[in-house]
């Protein structure tokens, strides 16, 4: 599991959205575990089943900010 968040911020057709949360809703999960769910199946796509590994770094591994 990630350690830290960060916000995504989008803009979509408000029918789009009355329809994507309705869906959500209906299989009782939030669009945002909905759109997290998109962007790990969209990474694994491009990346490959162990992307986890490449992506996913310790903090003690993270290179310091200057």
């Amino acid at each position: 599991m990630e350690k830290r968040t960060a916000r995504l911020t989008l803009l979509i057709d408000p029918n789009k959205k009355a329809v994507f949360e309705k869906l959500c809703s209906e299989q009782d999960v939030t669009p945002s575990q909905m759109v997290r769910k998109f962007i790990r199946d969209f990474i694994e796509e491009n990346l490959g089943p162990d992307w986890r590994d490449q992506v996913l770094v310790d903090d003690k591994d993270r290179p310091k900010e200057q």
